[in-house]
């Protein structure tokens, strides 16, 4: 019963492996397969920034865009890559994390950051707690074998991204993934982050 908000950073314009593919064709691609996957999964509304792909930096702007959401969607959480992450991984997730956690701390929740958006009339907001994915070493834990499927059939949509790689490995490796990650819990499979609850 709640409400889901997905901010996607960058276009995707420049993920492919098709020596063919025309930039803004391949963001135009993206842009619909992101939208058929949020709709397999129930998401309320998609917000796309359309930054270049491997575009991204920790600048006053993007942290507004960011800080703008959160005064106006005003979520109890907010699911964000996890900065600490040691292994190699695509740069644009580092900096949205690290955007995204200063966004949410402490500049979402002071009077003073970005006067202009309490002109617009987007008062302040204190996120309740930050659910980190990808973490290494995750504190949280939530049943997804239920719902297993539907994650399948939503990364299914991402055909640009996934239509070279055969189904039944990736889609195996998966589940062997959530499986280990359910370890120890009364259920099958589990996704994991690493929760930080936000008490000031």
């Amino acid at each position: 019963g709640k409400d889901v908000i997905y901010v996607v950073c960058t276009n995707g314009d420049k993920g492919t492996s098709d020596p063919n593919m025309k930039p803004d064709e391949l963001a135009g691609i993206r842009e619909q397969e992101q939208i058929a996957a949020a709709n397999t999964l129930g998401v309320s509304e998609v917000i796309f920034l359309r930054h270049p792909d491997q575009g991204l930096e920790d600048t006053p702007e993007f942290r507004k865009e960011i800080v703008r959401l959160i005064r106006m969607y005003r979520p109890e959480t907010v699911v964000t890559a996890d900065l600490g992450r040691r292994r190699i991984w695509h740069r644009d997730h580092r900096i949205t994390s690290q955007v995204t956690l200063d966004a949410v701390f402490p500049y979402a929740r002071d009077f003073l950051s970005y006067p202009d958006l309490m002109e617009e009339g987007l008062q302040p907001h204190k996120v309740r707690e930050v659910l980190l994915w990808g973490a290494e070493e995750p504190n949280y834990r939530t049943d997804i074998t239920g719902t297993f499927d539907t994650k399948i059939a939503a990364l299914l949509c991402h055909r640009s991204q996934i239509s070279s790689i055969p189904r039944t490995g990736w889609e195996q490796r998966l589940r062997e993934r959530h499986r280990m990650l359910a370890e120890g819990e009364d259920y099958e499979l589990a996704e994991a982050f690493f929760r930080v609850e936000i008490l000031w």
